[in-house]
């Protein structure tokens, strides 16, 4: 799927890549679902989440927090509060600090209500992105607070490429599953 440039478009792969995310999550059992992640998390991937992430609430939990990072720097600076995308004192060199932040914040946040945040949270971004025209979402310099990108591309960024990144995981979870139950009847 080509990265999204339009309003239509980004709408479009949002709903999407969410349905799939959703597809596949439902694909396993709840027990599953609820299962810490088995993969051998030291050579998932050299990226700080493999370690990171124990379990599909994680992950949940992770898209929601960034959806909440987007609603707060778009509706502070839409209203003149100039605010940066990531939290205080974070920046993109040290980021991975602060998803560790969230990872913190919600590990007594049962996965059932991680479920229902990360729902609650990606119908608002699509609401969010309606009220915005095609222009004020891929035009360059549409707001100055958006630097030298788009506004389209940090929403493109915390939906459907995030949505990807959750698939990917989920799939090796799942892979994981499906090697320890053969192995458990042989």
């Amino acid at each position: 799927m080509a990265r999204p440039n339009t309003k239509e478009d980004l709408i479009q792969a949002a709903d999407e890549q969410y349905d799939k995310l959703w597809k596949l999550i439902n694909s396993i059992s709840n027990e599953d679902q609820n299962k810490e992640f088995t993969f051998d998390k030291e050579n998932a991937g050299k990226e700080a989440h493999w370690k990171r992430d124990n379990n599909i609430r994680d992950v949940l939990i992770h898209l929601y927090e960034w959806h909440q990072l987007l609603f707060n720097w778009v509706d502070n600076n839409v209203k003149g509060i100039e605010k940066q995308f990531l939290l205080e004192p974070y920046n993109w060199k040290n980021y991975g600090n602060m998803n560790v932040e969230f990872w913190k914040k919600h590990q007594e946040t049962s996965y059932e209500e991680s479920k229902e945040l990360f729902i609650g949270s990606h119908k608002r971004i699509i609401k969010s992105a309606e009220k915005f025209s095609n222009d004020e979402l891929f035009s360059k310099n549409a707001f100055a607070w958006v630097g030298g990108s788009t506004l389209g591309s940090y929403f493109v960024s915390t939906t459907s490429s995030h949505y990807d990144w959750a698939m990917k995981k989920i799939k090796k979870h799942i892979s994981t599953l499906c090697c320890q139950k053969r192995h458990t009847f042989r």
